[in-house]
């Protein structure tokens, strides 16, 4: 059985599926995990591969847009190196986007953050 924080999170990743694909995006795998780390959502928009972070908040008290820290943005491009190469897509063009939720608001308002962050490594 889930946590009422582990359905909050479901929740909010079906939230952003379903933002994403409203908006043009054909999602291609969801919480894809590997040894190194997790990606919440690898979707495509055109002929880009995007790998999303959902941040989901439940308080005004912190945005959900400065929750990707330096070391989770790290783990999420080692990861989608990773996706890459095992999917023979080195050379395919990819970014970063973030779904930022903010739950305190009336509506849950959805935001596509696109180009979030650069590839970060070492």
């Amino acid at each position: 059985m889930q946590t009422q924080d582990q359905q909050f999170g479901a929740d909010s990743e079906s939230m952003a599926v379903t933002f994403l694909k409203e908006n043009g995006y054909k999602i291609i795998e969801r919480n894809y995990r590997t040894k190194i780390g997790e990606i919440d959502i690898i979707a495509k928009d055109g002929d880009t591969i995007v790998f999303i972070e959902v941040k989901a908040r439940k308080s005004r008290a912190y945005n959900p847009k400065e929750a990707v820290t330096s070391s989770k943005k790290r783990k999420i491009s080692m990861v989608a190196l990773y996706y890459l190469k095992s999917t023979r897509q080195v050379n395919t063009r990819a970014r970063f986007d973030v779904v930022a939720i903010d739950s305190a608001k009336k509506s849950g308002a959805v935001e596509i953050i696109k180009n979030a962050f650069e590839l970060a490594y070492g």
